[in-house]
């Protein structure tokens, strides 16, 4: 094994993402915990004959307006609020994998609602008027060792002819993905807006899960907690989403040219205290970069590697001597060659 040394960094300050250049394959990103410990009482396991088994999320439709987030490092973000009013909601969503009831590691998650008026970001039509070219309550984050993705956001509005709600789509790999959508329990949710009259002006949700035309037919797995948070004043929310697969990514195309190029291994250990090796192996002579980014979606730091050989390798990385604050990041490999341009990415998560 060849091990990189830490004098062959270059150091950066932070500065915004390069566009489309980064997360362009599925990685991995935790989160600095926002959620306080208890309160996780949503679930999704049935028991059969004594067995603990995985129900997978009902899909559903992305509605009207989803967006594209796949492809657009901006939403690439823990705090989706920019400006809007609205009590502060910390959102905590737990992916496991139905074949073995395990944490999915490294899965994109992405999520939209609407702000504290029911109008989505992004779209000017007679239902959503004005809102062109915004991009407020929209991101994605990927998920940590635990299989947790956690987003800072404002408890959402409603509108007319749909109950409170929030979309997200686990994006497990560019074969496969899954759309859904939580909502929550209506008489703690209608007391919060009660609580907050003077923000959620147009009072309590009207709708029922039964008039409801997304869930309607059964929301039993798709209703997250709602519990009040003493330090931010507002409340948190947890959900755990059941996806296809058995605690490791799916393979599609982009994997799959990867592969032929290069493999990034799971940085080790993990989660870290300040100190961790991220292993990587090249098929093909390369010029190689690894990056770090915070999870705020900003360039903490990259290394430019050079040419390197057909090979195995460990990459170093301590914090502390990089004057990088001890925490989550996503770190990214580039390996460039006569073949192309190949990235992936993964999540270094903090030991709490």
């Amino acid at each position: 094994m060849l091990t990189v040394s830490e004098a062959e960094i270059t150091n950066h300050q932070p500065n915004p993402m390069n566009k489309r250049d980064f997360l362009k394959a599925s990685g991995l990103l935790g989160a600095a915990s926002l959620l306080r410990a208890g309160n996780l009482t949503a679930g999704i396991r049935e028991s059969a004959d004594g067995n603990d088994t995985c129900v997978l999320i009902p899909q559903e439709t992305a509605g009207p307006f989803p967006l594209d987030l796949t492809e657009n490092t901006n939403f690439f973000r823990q705090d989706v609020r920019e400006d809007r009013a609205g009590v502060q909601f910390n959102v905590r969503l737990k992916i496991i994998g139905n074949q073995n009831c395990f944490p999915m590691e490294n899965v994109r998650v992405n999520i939209w609602h609407c702000d504290k008026d029911g109008n989505y970001s992004g779209y000017d039509n007679s239902m959503n008027p004005g809102q062109a070219g915004l991009t407020y309550l929209r991101g994605y984050q990927f998920t940590d060792v635990n299989g947790e993705v956690e987003f800072i956001t404002i408890f959402p509005g409603w509108y007319q002819g749909r109950i409170c709600h929030i979309h997200f789509q686990v994006y497990v790999s560019s074969q496969y993905s899954a759309i859904s959508q939580l909502s929550f329990d209506i008489d703690t949710k209608n007391a919060i807006y009660a609580a907050h009259s003077d923000i959620y002006t147009k009072g309590a949700d009207p709708m029922t899960f039964s008039q409801d035309n997304i869930f309607s037919d059964g929301y039993q797995y798709q209703l997250a907690t709602l519990t009040p948070n003493s330090e931010t004043g507002g409340y948190d929310t947890y959900l755990e989403v059941t996806v296809q697969g058995n605690g490791v990514l799916g393979t599609g195309h982009i994997e799959k040219q990867n592969a032929k190029q290069f493999s990034l291994g799971q940085n080790f250990p993990n989660p870290h205290k300040g100190a961790t090796v991220i292993p990587y192996s090249i098929r093909n002579k390369s010029d190689v970069s690894i990056e770090l980014f915070s999870l705020d979606g900003k360039k903490a730091h990259v290394v430019h590697l050079g040419s390197q050989a057909a090979g195995d390798y460990n990459y170093n990385v301590d914090l502390n001597s990089l004057g990088l604050p001890v925490s989550n990041y996503v770190y990214q490999i580039i390996v460039n060659n006569s073949d192309g341009i190949f990235r992936d990415c993964k999540m270094m998560s903090l030991s709490k």
